[in-house]
């Protein structure tokens, strides 16, 4: 650096005497509005270096505010996130009671009306298998459960108890493979035996396929079995086709349809009546064929017809009557119909009576 400043001393003065000559100049002359011309250029050389630094000062500044103002606003997010999910909570909470509050009215309302001796029972676990079709409720031997008692809801039957606890029971579903129960359709009153299918679906089995049953049918405990009182619910068929030796049919639980919360386990079973099943197609024509019947009680009212044997007999009375021939055991109509002995004919002289018999 000083053999520079040596070697070029003479420019170096130059240049100094220059400068310090322009800033004597600069601080003489004035500009118009009587500002010294160095004061110009000394403002006109720190205005950026200020404006940079009043920009960096402003950023800093937001910065820091948005930084306390960030924290604070976080708080507050935390704080309403967590008033949220307490109120998701109790929201969620109050209506899983209200839920179970209506399904245990129902229940009540559904054990009140059923003629069977029942207890409730709320499930408490399942199979922890991944096909498992069992289930745990919180009713045991304490109550009066029994090994195989029957296990309902209000939309019918759920299955049997197999394992009694002091204080649980475990409860065999219908669908599980290793379950049976007598069953009988509603419509025709066809018999057959339920079995579990496996998942969600059973089957009727020993139905013979001559039987007319169609998809929608619904089947019902017959009590047959001696387990399952006659009446309950099991569910409707969902595919019927003949088969090799009886018909094919599988059926669709009605009980497992909404899930099990609260199940009924049936301690004294008492038979029901089941529905009313539909009005068969007669065997044979109407006798009137197809023609307005008279009323009882009427002119020339014929006698009431009531089963299919009473068809046939009216039907053979008005052709015998057509024909002009007595029907049935007529004692009146033989004796008319008799031949008459002609006149002046001997009568038949009766025989005398046998040694030994009886007097009339």
């Amino acid at each position: 650096m000083g053999s520079l400043f040596s070697r070029y001393r003479n420019l170096t003065v130059l240049l100094l005497l220059l400068f310090a000559q322009l800033v004597l100049v600069a601080y003489q002359v004035r500009t118009s509005q009587d500002v010294r011309l160095l004061r110009v250029w000394a403002v006109t050389a720190v205005t950026p270096l200020a404006k940079l630094a009043a920009s960096a000062s402003s950023a800093v500044k937001d910065f820091a505010e948005r930084y306390f103002l960030l924290v604070g606003v976080e708080q507050e997010n935390r704080r309403l996130r967590a008033e949220l999910d307490r109120l998701k909570m109790e929201n969620r909470y109050l209506r899983q009671e209200l839920s179970t509050a209506e399904r245990a009215a129902a229940l009540a309302l559904f054990q009140a009306r059923t003629p069977s001796k029942t207890i409730a029972a709320r499930v408490i676990g399942a199979g922890a298998a991944t096909n498992s079709q069992v289930l745990l409720v919180d009713r045991g031997s304490s109550a009066g459960v029994r090994p195989g008692m029957a296990v309902m809801n209000p939309d019918g039957l759920v299955g049997k108890v197999t394992l009694v606890f002091s204080s649980a029971s475990q409860v065999l579903l219908l669908t599980d493979t290793n379950f049976a129960a007598g069953v009988i359709s509603a419509d025709r009153r066809v018999s057959g035996v339920l079995r579990g299918a496996g998942r969600s679906m059973c089957r009727i089995d020993y139905v013979q396929n001559e039987e007319e049953i169609k998809a929608g049918e619904w089947f019902y405990t017959s009590g047959e079995d001696r387990r399952f009182p006659r009446g309950i619910p099991v569910g409707t068929v969902v595919s019927s086709a003949p088969g090799k030796t009886f018909r094919e049919l599988t059926l669709s639980p009605a009980a497992l349809a909404r899930g099990l919360d609260e199940v009924l386990i049936v301690l004294e079973g008492i038979h029901q009546e089941l529905p009313e099943p539909l009005e068969a197609a007669p065997l044979l024509p109407p006798a009137s064929g197809g023609q307005a019947v008279p009323q009882a009680g009427g002119p020339e009212a014929p006698p009431a017809v009531a089963t299919d044997a009473d068809r046939l007999t009216e039907t053979y009375r008005k052709a015998a009557e057509a024909a002009g021939r007595p029907y049935g055991d007529n004692t009146e109509a033989k004796k008319a119909s008799a031949p008459k002995p002609a006149a002046g004919a001997p009568k038949p002289t009766p025989k005398p009576p046998q040694p030994g018999a009886a007097k009339p």
